[in-house]
């Protein structure tokens, strides 16, 4: 009873951190956005509301018409996070999708940390403590506060841990056939939960379990039998589950074969600097060797990596030690990318990355993403180091009061590195022209709404529009993957666009009207038919004045200004009535 009572105080503890990092959101469920997501609230939220509708009408959720019309998205394709989105339908439903977008990330970030102290308290370690520093590490480490910002599926590790235990388990020969279902349905599980960060797990899981093998050579034997047959279960289970998910992934409409990001590996800097969103954050230093606040995948601080050598070099001759060790150096080695880079300057050395950078999969991974496979090493090393601290001081070999000062040196190691709150600032209303449903009254049946510009991941405010009008209309182009072009299934961010929505960008590049020619017209009209548009609306906004008198030369009728926004009834242009 005693244990029962320590996990839940353990895992409370987690939870209540977790709902204190997103106090803001929490604070402000209607207009609350986490203001570092950039565009990704209104996308992720969008996906979650796109998967509730679906369920809602036993719709296909693997696609959607309702971005990029008339081509659609490839949901499977892009991080729609159906392990969520479906099982929270009822909550999207009754509370909106912010409500669930909040759930997700406030239960991810609570998950994850719970779910690695539950694997490590019982599998790891003796002490309870131990494995709630290592499990507080695992859920709350800079790379997971940093993607906590916008990218729950890279915040959702709860799944990972236990399937780590299921391999494992294996190895060791319990319960080949119901071990192996198990790690079949948490890994089918996983892959609707985020597939990227299954990959860059099983990688960093793959060179642990590599380098215990060669230390230990003589169990090797005794694994092989139990791990082919509970391994062979996983994969025909998992297969059965996510066969056509994946074929529709990858070879279904608007798929696409790989996302090119260019080079992004980390800066050897980015290892031992602070995290903005940190105690002893360096918002300038963390900016100028990440991609943004977002991708901020090492940040680790150089006291940890002190920390890291010294318990390395302590716990050398433990075999499983060694090997989370060889793995977590391995892993940021990798992360520096195909080319290292120290101190902002390129200095022509190849790294490893570069032998796998091209391979099916890794193509589309941003490599310092990889140090992400760090944070559970570190807290497994963090937790054992704790261990055999206490397991010395309850033995009697150390005299000093040494759990304390081994305490207390964690605990100014990781203070610096400790999160602080997500900042949260107040998103722009939704124009009454949608939240009071005055639209319909300009959309044809099967019609589209043309937002001026189009939405595109730096322009993501018409998907909330979208989610307050009920998902009751359609939008050409978007924010969300898909490829290049017809003819190109190379990966891109955002729709190909056509030519008159190139006219609307020029408008944003150069902060003028543009001027107008029959053939610009012309081209309107095929693309305004193409998209099936009923209206084009223009919110008040900065230049709105040049977008006006561009859409007025294009469309040679002025705009009319209805429930806050300009309006182009363009159905007399396309036949839709």
């Amino acid at each position: 009873m005693r244990r029962s009572w320590a996990d839940a105080g353990i895992i409370g503890a987690y939870l209540a951190f977790s709902v204190i990092l997103f106090g803001g959101l929490w604070a402000d469920l209607g207009q609350g956005y986490l203001w570092n997501s950039a565009s990704d609230q209104n996308l992720w939220e969008w996906f979650f509301a796109v998967t509730a509708k679906s369920v809602q009408h036993l719709e296909n959720p693997l696609t959607s018409g309702l971005q990029n019309y008339p081509l659609g998205v490839n949901m499977m394709a892009n991080t729609a996070m159906l392990g969520v989105g479906v099982p929270l339908t009822p909550i999207t439903l009754a509370f909106g999708p912010t409500v669930t977008w909040a759930i997700a990330l406030t239960g991810s970030l609570a998950g994850s940390a719970a779910a690695w102290y539950w694997v490590f308290s019982r599998h790891l370690v003796r002490n309870r403590v131990s494995a709630a520093v290592g499990g507080a590490f695992a859920g709350f480490a800079p790379p997971m506060i940093s993607h906590a910002n916008a990218h729950p599926n890279f915040v959702a590790w709860f799944v990972l841990p236990f399937i780590a235990l299921k391999v494992i388990q294996l190895a060791k020969g319990n319960r080949p056939v119901r071990n192996g279902i198990w790690l079949g349905v948490l890994t089918a599980y996983q892959i609707f939960l985020g597939e990227e960060p299954l990959l860059i797990f099983a990688l960093g899981f793959l060179i642990f379990a590599v380098v215990y093998c060669a230390s230990r050579p003589r169990e090797v034997k005794a694994m092989v039998r139990p791990v082919l047959l509970g391994g062979g279960i996983a994969v025909a289970l998992t297969l059965v589950v996510v066969a056509f998910p994946l074929w529709w992934q990858f070879f279904g409409p608007d798929s696409y074969t790989g996302l090119e990001h260019g080079q992004v590996g980390n800066d050897t800097a980015a290892m031992t600097r602070f995290a903005t969103q940190s105690v002893s954050g360096q918002p300038e230093a963390a900016a100028a060797v990440s991609l943004n606040r977002t991708e901020e995948n090492a940040f680790f601080g150089w006291p940890l990596i002190v920390l890291m050598v010294v318990v390395t070099a302590w716990l050398w001759r433990e075999a499983v030690a060694r090997s989370l060790a060889i793995s977590m150096f391995l892993m940021a080695w990798l992360s520096l990318g195909s080319e290292i880079t120290v101190l902002h300057e390129n200095t022509g050395v190849p790294g490893p990355w570069k032998l796998l950078a091209d391979l099916p999969l890794f193509e589309s991974l941003l490599e310092s993403r990889l140090a992400m496979a760090c944070v559970p090493a570190i807290g497994a090393l963090l937790a054992i180091a704790t261990d055999r601290v206490f397991r010395a001081a309850e033995s009697g070999e150390l005299k000093l009061p040494v759990r304390l000062i081994w305490l207390g040196a964690v605990a100014a190691v990781l203070l610096p590195i400790a999160p602080t709150q997500l900042l949260v600032q107040k998103r722009p209303p939704t124009p009454a022209f949608f939240a009071d449903g005055t639209w319909q009254t300009y959309v044809a049946p099967g019609g589209t709404v043309v937002p001026v510009p189009l939405p595109s991941s730096g322009e993501s405010e018409p998907l909330h529009w979208q989610m307050d009008a009920g998902l009751r209309y359609a939008m050409p182009e978007g924010y969300f993957v898909g490829p290049q072009g017809p003819d190109d299934k190379r990966g891109r961010y955002g729709s190909y666009q056509r030519p008159t929505s190139t006219l609307f960008d020029r408008v944003r590049d150069t902060k003028r009207a543009q001027e107008i020619t029959d053939a610009d017209r012309d081209q309107a009209i095929q693309d305004l038919r193409y998209w099936n548009a009923s209206v084009l609306v223009l919110i008040p906004r900065e230049h709105s004045d040049a977008y006006r008198a561009t859409v007025d030369l294009l469309l040679r009728k002025p705009a009319q200004f209805v429930d806050g926004v300009w309006i182009w009834d363009v159905r007399p242009i396309t036949g839709r009535r």
